[in-house]
């Protein structure tokens, strides 16, 4: 009983670092991820892809996808970063610096500085 108590406890622990990991309130994270979305759309007009064309350069099964994130209804996962700065025509690392503004705003201030007008509590 103690042990299950235990593991409930450092269950509950997890999901308090990492679902509130920044302490954002749900509409400040939603309006990031709107933003970061808007990042992306504006990348891929620019390269002149459409979202089909797009989906197939990264290796997105379905296009749609493409659509969820310029929305803001999801991450790129970080083990596709090279494959979309590849696709869009940019370097990497400015590429994953941008994105970290709208997926991790606090370890963004930390790494670069106040540069962005990114909302943070």
């Amino acid at each position: 009983m103690a042990l299950r108590l235990q593991v409930k406890q450092l269950s509950k622990a997890f999901v308090d670092v990492y679902a509130h990991h920044q302490r954002l309130r749900a509409a400040d994270v939603q309006e990031l991820r709107k933003q970061g979305g808007r990042f992306l759309k504006q990348l891929r007009e620019d390269r002149g892809l459409s979202q089909k064309q797009l989906a197939d350069l990264v290796g997105a099964e379905y296009y749609t996808f493409i659509s969820q994130l310029e929305t803001g209804r999801g991450r790129i996962p970080p083990d596709r970063y090279d494959a979309w700065a590849e696709a869009l025509g940019v370097d990497v690392r400015e590429f994953v610096q941008n994105l970290m503004r709208f997926y991790d705003p606090l370890t963004h201030k930390i790494l670069f500085g106040n540069s962005t007008d990114v909302a943070t509590q």
